[in-house]
């Protein structure tokens, strides 16, 4: 079963010889017994797709008149719980989940906010943009508007809004007119047009700019990512960064955010479970490759010394091998 949600370099495929209603019987073991078998959840939670994990909390609910993930919450604790109930949750819904996750409270997550609206693409983004509305019965919109601010905020909004072009069709004249654009809103004039930045670069499709950019540093001699460096600043500075590094390479943009959450000072475990998590399906493969290129060491080594217990054993099953 296709969806937006699953593409061919993810280290979890559908399960062959699937049975949802022995899964959830299994699962229903595991958690009913005295203390709770973590080896099952584990066995068979990180080893089916998400549209089968879906099947197995219908069939759950069809069996015991109890929803999976109610019972997995009141049942694990920590991040091992985060974690499993991560992978029961439809991908447009937990994004909707992270994207509320990092506005709630005092003080905005930027960095989690820049990393789901730019790795999703414009399909997928309009489905967390239903989801977010069914889940908190406020637009997802409304909600980014009344957490960030200025150019920032303008920016966010036209992704979360899923307008990018998707097409892999490239048109080099455009491509010529809109790095010229971009030149003349920045480095070749006195102060910043920074509507023009968001323009081209959160509505233009990925092989498009690939282009512009190779075009723009025909024109200006200068790297686009220099040219917002020297620029603009703050968060909207972060966000047309993380815009570039995905174009020319989103595998490699999250290998960073990976490495990030696993070598900074203690492990963000928020971003390490939600990338393994959502990335699981799509492109973790090419994530792990470039993590190895980077960083001389495995992303399954990496896990597994900065993480423990049954949390890491999930992680590591997610991730799939050792490169």
């Amino acid at each position: 079963m296709a969806s937006v949600w699953s593409g061919n370099r993810g280290t979890i495929r559908d399960y062959a010889g699937f049975n949802p209603s022995d899964d959830a019987e299994a699962i229903r073991k595991a958690i009913q017994g005295i203390g709770t078998d973590e080896k099952t959840l584990i066995h068979i939670l990180t080893a089916r797709s998400h549209a089968q994990r879906q099947l197995i909390a219908k069939e759950y609910r069809a069996a015991s008149g109890k929803d999976l993930k109610d019972d997995l919450k009141s049942d694990l604790s920590g991040d091992f719980e985060h974690l499993m109930v991560a992978l029961i949750t439809p991908p447009a819904k937990f994004d909707a989940k992270q994207l509320k996750k990092a506005m709630k409270g005092s003080g905005t997550n930027e960095s989690s906010l820049i990393e789901i609206l730019t790795t999703r693409s414009s399909k997928q983004l309009k489905e967390v943009y239903e989801a977010y509305y069914t889940a908190y019965k406020k637009s997802l919109g409304d909600d980014i508007s009344s957490e960030t601010s200025g150019d920032f905020r303008k920016a966010l909004l036209t992704l979360a809004n899923g307008r990018r072009d998707e097409g892999l069709k490239v048109d080099e004249n455009l491509a010529k007119k809109d790095a010229q654009v971009l030149y003349d809103a920045g480095e070749n004039k006195w102060g910043t047009d920074e509507d023009k930045f968001t323009e081209i670069l959160c509505l233009r499709s990925f092989p498009q700019l690939r282009l512009t950019f190779e075009e723009y540093r025909n024109i200006s001699q200068k790297d686009i990512e220099d040219s917002i460096k020297g620029e603009l600043s703050g968060h909207f500075e972060d966000l047309l960064l993380a815009i570039v590094n995905c174009v020319k390479n989103t595998p490699a943009f999250l290998a960073e955010r990976l490495h990030k959450a696993l070598k900074g000072g203690g492990t963000d475990e928020w971003t390490l479970s939600r990338i393994m998590v959502s990335r699981s399906e799509i492109d973790l493969l090419d994530i792990r490759a470039e993590y190895k290129k980077r960083y001389g060491r495995s992303l399954y080594a990496d896990i597994k010394s900065d993480t423990s217990g049954d949390y890491e054993t999930a992680l590591l099953k997610l991730c799939g091998a050792d490169d």
